[in-house]
């Protein structure tokens, strides 16, 4: 297992997407999971767990410079090292 003093600490916004202000490289070299509303969820591109959102993809539907549509959902989010 990880030795939890050397793991980065989780920042309250995250994103996936390295173009983003909200990405940071450092967590990524570690595995982060996403407890969304007490259920695991694999397909989280960003979130907030201060405002309490998730976005994932919508289906597979792109916009017009290629990235996946992304919807927000609104409950309550838990971010941890897997």
């Amino acid at each position: 297992m990880n030795d939890t003093k050397q793991l980065p600490p989780l920042p309250d916004r995250l994103s996936t997407d390295p173009r983003s202000p909200h990405h940071v490289a450092a967590v990524f070299e570690h595995d982060v999971g996403i407890r969304f509303n007490d259920k695991e969820r694999q397909d989280v591109t960003e979130y907030c767990i201060s405002e309490g959102w998730i976005k994932v993809p919508a289906g597979k539907t792109l916009d017009r410079k290629g990235q996946p549509m992304l919807i927000k959902l609104k409950g309550k989010v838990e971010a941890y090292y897997a």
